[in-house]
């Protein structure tokens, strides 16, 4: 949860701009921003990021690592209970790694489509639920549990289209990328090999990470 700069965290921050077409000028709300580990390197690129996190602690460790460097606006709240005010104020809601702790998808896509403007987008980065090495990890990490990371089961298509039929959104788009953990992956042997198998598109299937897009 750390603020770090790596290939692994700048990767996951470049996709996010492929996928969701944000631009400098759009006003973007980051759910379970934590620390800010991919909102820096976001600010870092000259975007306009208000964060979005229910844990006081995570929120003042992120201007901690701010040191008044970055403008931005920080908001502690459940995205079920963000004030009013900010209904239909943004131009994209993002998130990284932050949807498989929603288990009601349903309630959740309809919250965030509320505080978006008309035409506005929803992105997410998450875990693919079809890499088996997801529930390897669950089973053997201290700290993790099936009750506590059973949503990564949830990140598939039906589960996504359900989500937000419900919440009358649209253009679902997915797309699936990447293999390796950051301990892999930051390296260059790491990223060539990577970039190898990508190419192939032989194992996309059980790619790493899944990107989420829809629109309203």
């Amino acid at each position: 949860m750390v603020p770090v700069d790596s290939y692994y965290v700048n990767r996951h921050a470049d996709k996010m701009i492929e996928l969701s077409g944000i631009k400098q000028t759009d006003k973007i709300l980051e759910v379970g921003c934590g620390m800010g580990k991919f909102t820096f390197p976001l600010l870092k690129r000259g975007f306009k990021v208000t964060g979005l996190d229910l844990s006081p602690f995570l929120l003042q460790k992120l201007l901690e690592h701010n040191n008044n460097l970055f403008n931005i606006d920080l908001i502690c709240s459940d995205i079920l209970e963000i004030p009013s005010e900010y209904d239909e104020q943004f131009d994209y809601v993002i998130g990284f790694f932050t949807l498989h702790h929603f288990l009601q998808l349903e309630t959740y896509y309809q919250a965030m489509a509320r505080v978006l403007k008309p035409g506005g987008k929803i992105c997410f980065i998450e875990p693919n639920a079809y890499n088996p090495l997801y529930y390897v990890q669950i089973a053997c990490t201290p700290g993790m549990s099936w009750a506590g990371d059973k949503g990564v089961a949830q990140m598939t298509h039906t589960k996504f289209k359900r989500a937000i039929d419900y919440a009358g959104l649209k253009n679902l788009h997915l797309d699936k990328y990447g293999f390796f953990p950051p301990f892999a992956v930051n390296n260059k042997f790491g990223q060539k090999t990577e970039q190898i198998i990508e190419k192939t598109r032989i194992f996309n299937s059980i790619s790493a990470f899944l990107s989420i897009s829809v629109t309203k």
